[in-house]
């Protein structure tokens, strides 16, 4: 059975990866399954979160690349929206994603938005505090090898999603 492709979107709280991701979603020529940081999180208890946030979150996330790795296994298509930290609790998180899916075929695809337009857009959705995408930016891991990235200050979520779509399945419009 040939394995499914994992496109993981990587890029800071209000860059745009879950518009992108709802946006991949909607399209009819490729179907994606979606694991997300943010869904894996819920699946943590609130009052375990405020105990130690990064030892749990930690935990998820690396289930979630596994999870991923079955999806991709069983061959499905899967988008994770997420980011790469380097956090003590996670280092050398980079390596181990790459470690976890080494045999399947994943691209990472950078979603950029400047750090001023995230704060703006952190303060109107007013879930995420105010300076969240440069603390986050500030702990992203380096060196990241990317196979396409999109700029959602330039282009909206569904022309991210074409461009994407274009550049990773080498084709013109699906």
């Amino acid at each position: 059975m040939e394995k499914g492709r994992i496109i993981f979107l990587n890029g800071v709280t209000s860059a745009g990866k879950t518009s992108i991701v709802e946006a991949l979603q909607s399209r009819e020529d490729i179907f994606f399954y979606v694991v997300a940081n943010d869904l894996f999180q819920e699946m943590v208890g609130e009052n375990y979160l405020r105990r130690n946030y990064w030892k749990y979150l930690s935990e998820v996330i690396i289930m979630m690349y596994h999870t991923a790795k079955l999806y991709s296994d069983m061959g499905k298509n899967v988008l994770i929206d997420g980011i790469l930290v380097e956090r003590e609790e996670l280092r050398p998180h980079y390596r181990q994603l790459l470690e976890i899916l080494r045999d399947n075929p994943l691209d990472i695809v950078e979603i950029y938005c400047p750090l001023d337009i995230c704060r703006q857009r952190n303060i109107i959705r007013g879930d995420r505090y105010e300076t969240q995408s440069q603390e986050q930016y500030d702990l992203m891991a380096e060196n990241i090898k990317y196979s396409a990235r999109v700029d959602t200050s330039i282009y909206d979520s569904d022309e991210c999603a074409e461009k994407i779509i274009r550049e990773l399945f080498h084709c013109q419009k699906i």
